[in-house]
């Protein structure tokens, strides 16, 4: 008997229809390396990609999931994990993705928007520990902290302006 523990999401997946990574988060070493890992991903997409169903067991492992026109979407925990609890957490994904990709939910748009999709995750799970399942909440805070990003860009253009000039002014002595 394994003690319960806060940390319930072993990863987070999202595959294309050809069951090639777009985004994938794992929060422990079952896969240490990115072999094992993307060999991983090829099991559990050959083994969900035709079904209906969401749930399945596989490498000892719970796999909730879902799809959406050219995207598969994973959620991955322990084989004594609650599933209501890994379908939460897919289940805010996808809708927070779905508020911020206006409905979207295809492969461009999100290789589009790779950013919020990262800020949404760490929202959602940190560190495997759930810490929100209320897509509201998510996409709130997602764009609170997307606020930010216009201010970053401003930096970067000002630094790379003044490094410009630098040059240009290192050029004229």
């Amino acid at each position: 008997q394994t003690e319960p523990s806060l940390y319930t999401v072993k990863a987070v997946l999202i595959l294309d229809n050809d069951g090639d990574r777009l985004y994938a988060k794992y929060y422990d070493d079952t896969y240490p390396t990115v072999k094992e890992q993307k060999a991983f991903e090829k099991n559990i997409f050959n083994k969900t990609h035709r079904t209906d169903s969401e749930i399945a067991l596989l490498e000892g492992l719970t796999v909730v999931y879902k799809s959406n026109i050219d995207l598969f979407f994973y959620v991955i925990g322990s084989s004594h994990e609650n599933e209501l609890m890994l379908m939460a957490v897919l289940n805010c994904l996808f809708d927070s993705l779905s508020q911020m990709l206006r409905k979207n939910v295809e492969r461009r748009a999100l290789l589009e928007n790779m950013e919020g999709l990262f800020l949404a995750v760490d929202e959602i799970v940190d560190g495997g520990v759930i810490l929100e399942s209320d897509p509201q909440q998510v996409v709130h805070r997602v764009a609170l902290r997307g606020d930010d990003v216009p201010l970053t860009e401003q930096t970067v253009t000002q630094v790379l302006q003044s490094a410009k000039e630098q040059i240009k002014w290192s050029l004229l002595r």
